[in-house]
């Protein structure tokens, strides 16, 4: 097998998924290396990938069934595509020592693409409790591509949001952690709202039932975590904002640290903008109010006239 160029290792990446190079695309297609950005990620042709890696995983007996899948989605996202791929080799791998051999290798393999499978897989097993599926996603969770992370949390984000109390239980261990990336999943994967997935009406409604894992981070030294926090916050603003008027005054009562203001100023950024756009309806009624005053003042003056 011939060796990466370094211009390849440490490239940037292309601005647009047609500038993607040919050579790149070939590497990304045959698992040997993993996109570099969110272009790259998405021209990966999973049938073509999925021939030839799965091969030298033993998994071959599911590859005529992931082209049926790719060729049925292949007008849909990437995103559908891996959920695509995934659910095909859940059910290839349910049960047994064969499922976490393939898991350990998907979580393994240099392809990014490859590794987002394994956290499709994890979400499409039936056969698993909450706390299971967790603790089997929390390698995919500290991945070193960021790609990768953010399928480990919108794999098993149903699953949460149907056991709200059980995966407060878990993560609550979680947002302690040293790896920030798994912090930051605890949070990320609880967002009443989220980004790329539905909503969780319970939180949404009732926000207050996420300060447990929310509290403890309040001022975390990571950006990546204070980020998520703020923008679990401003989540909740949409729907319940006296709830986080009530959470950012409290904190910044509790903590004078830089990092807590950081948090308090992007989670507030909703409600910022709403007094903005009620004071600026406010002083446009008030300048019509003077214009019609004015205008009723001198009409006045000259009827007396």
């Amino acid at each position: 097998m011939n060796e990466i160029p370094s211009t390849i290792l440490k490239r940037k990446g292309a601005r647009t998924t047609a500038t993607v190079p040919n050579d790149v695309r070939e590497l990304l297609n045959a698992g040997r290396i993993e996109s570099v950005n969110l272009c790259e990620w998405l021209i990966v042709d999973h049938a073509q990938l999925a021939e030839n890696v799965l091969p030298e995983m033993g998994l071959d007996a599911a590859l005529e069934e992931i082209r049926q899948a790719c060729r049925a989605t292949e007008k849909l996202t990437a995103l559908k595509q891996t959920f695509a791929v995934g659910k095909v080799l859940a059910q290839h791998l349910e049960n047994g020592v064969k499922y976490w051999k393939a898991i350990r290798s998907l979580q393994k393999h240099p392809s990014d693409s490859v590794r987002t499978w394994g956290c499709a897989v994890i979400g499409w097993r039936t056969s698993a409790s909450l706390a299971e599926r967790l603790e089997a996603m929390r390698p995919f969770a500290s991945d070193s591509n960021m790609g990768v992370r953010e399928m480990a949390w919108m794999a098993v984000r149903d699953h949460i949001a149907a056991d709200l109390e059980e995966a407060f239980r878990v993560l609550a261990d979680w947002v302690l952690d040293e790896d920030e990336r798994i912090r930051r999943f605890a949070s990320e994967s609880t967002r009443p709202r989220g980004v790329w997935c539905s909503h969780i009406a319970r939180l949404r409604d009732e926000p207050e039932l996420g300060l447990p894992l929310l509290t403890p981070l309040k001022s975390d030294p990571s950006k990546y975590v204070r980020d998520s926090v703020a923008n679990w916050l401003n989540d909740a603003s949409r729907t319940q904002p006296q709830f986080v008027r009530r959470v950012t005054e409290q904190w910044l009562k509790e903590s004078s640290t830089r990092e807590t203001k950081l948090i308090v100023q992007r989670a507030t950024r909703t409600l910022r903008k709403a007094v903005k756009t009620l004071d600026s309806g406010s002083e446009t009624r008030s300048k019509a109010h003077a214009v019609v005053s004015t205008t009723k003042k001198t009409h006045s003056k000259r009827t007396s006239k």
